[in-house]
């Protein structure tokens, strides 16, 4: 259906018609008559095109302020009612993008690929399953920063996920855990949500940063923030060298006890993921301990309709011009 933004404005179209009423007329210059002593022979009907030539500038001026009025009533066009999910949640996420995290011990599609990849490809459908959500996204390794702050464009977030690589936030392959709940806290601490929650992703022990994570870990609790954590990395891994095939535990740094801890103070979990498919089913976990919808709202799109009106007046100007110009 078609919507005006300010239909008050239609009140200004006999405008044009009272300025005529109310202003005086315009005092007519004399000019010189022709006498004609044989009036009564010529023909009593003025010519059709002659008729034409006069009233046709009158009638462009009226529709071209016709037109113009009607633009300026911002008509639009109202689609569809569309059916919105808002959860009220405000979801940071945040992701190690240390040194350690190009460990190729996670099998996508039968290819063997390293754990930041293995991290875009589970959470990239995780992010576009938060339908309702407003998604920040936290990198860290040797510092936490900020990469993606709280938006509803889930299609941002997960492009710019897919676009961070191993160091991008120093070359040190180090990882501050703590830094990165400290950073997540800042940036919701000011947020009037309902529910604020973090989920935490790392292979590794919290070595650098000036904040240690179980202080995060308090902070965070005051300010109702949950954290989820999630350790990943496999358990076993065969390593080939010139003595032979050997086992090893490619997750040896992983703290898990720290990362039970945090989750534990904040009222969180605690996740462990060792293949794709453990990390998959944590991330469908979370969307059942953290449901996208709460309430329904509606919308409905709007497209501009003025620029026709408006065109349409800018063309019938152009004729009034031609027409004055042609008489002249």
């Amino acid at each position: 259906m078609i919507n005006f933004q300010w239909p008050w404005l239609l009140a200004v179209m006999p405008l044009p018609l009272l300025l005529r009423w109310w202003l005086p007329p315009k005092p007519q210059a004399e000019q010189a008559a022709l006498i004609v002593p044989f009036l009564d022979d010529l023909p009593s009907r003025v010519p059709r095109y002659v008729v034409n030539v006069q009233t046709w500038p009158w009638r462009l001026a009226v529709m071209a302020w016709i037109c113009l009025v009607v633009a300026a009533t911002r008509p639009q066009w109202l689609g569809e009612p569309l059916e919105l999910a808002v959860s009220g949640r405000d979801l940071m996420l945040a992701v190690d993008v240390s040194g350690s995290m190009e460990e190729k011990d996670f099998v996508i599609n039968d290819k063997r690929y390293d754990r930041l990849t293995a991290t875009k490809y589970v959470v990239s459908d995780f992010v576009q399953r938060r339908v309702g959500d407003r998604i920040g996204l936290v990198l860290f390794g040797t510092r936490a920063y900020l990469h993606v702050p709280l938006t509803f464009d889930r299609k941002t977030v997960e492009t710019l996920l897919n676009e961070a690589f191993i160091g991008i936030t120093e070359d040190d392959p180090q990882t501050s855990i703590g830094d990165a709940i400290g950073l997540a806290v800042k940036r919701l601490e000011n947020e009037k949500s309902e529910s604020r929650v973090l989920i935490l992703l790392t292979d590794g022990a919290n070595t650098a940063g000036e904040l240690t994570p179980l202080k995060a870990a308090e902070i965070a609790a005051r300010h109702h923030l949950k954290i989820y954590t999630v350790g990943i990395g496999a358990d076993e891994m065969l390593v080939r060298s010139l003595f032979g095939t050997r086992r090893v535990n490619p997750s040896a740094d992983l703290d898990e006890k720290t990362l039970q801890a945090i989750a534990n103070t904040t009222g969180g979990r605690y996740f462990r993921a060792r293949n794709t498919e453990e990390l998959e089913q944590i991330y469908s976990l979370l969307d059942q301990l953290e449901p996208v919808e709460k309430d329904k709202q509606f919308f409905r799109p709007r497209t501009d309709l003025f620029y026709w009106p408006l065109a349409a007046a800018a063309c019938l100007v152009a004729g009034l011009v031609w027409l004055r110009l042609r008489t002249a």
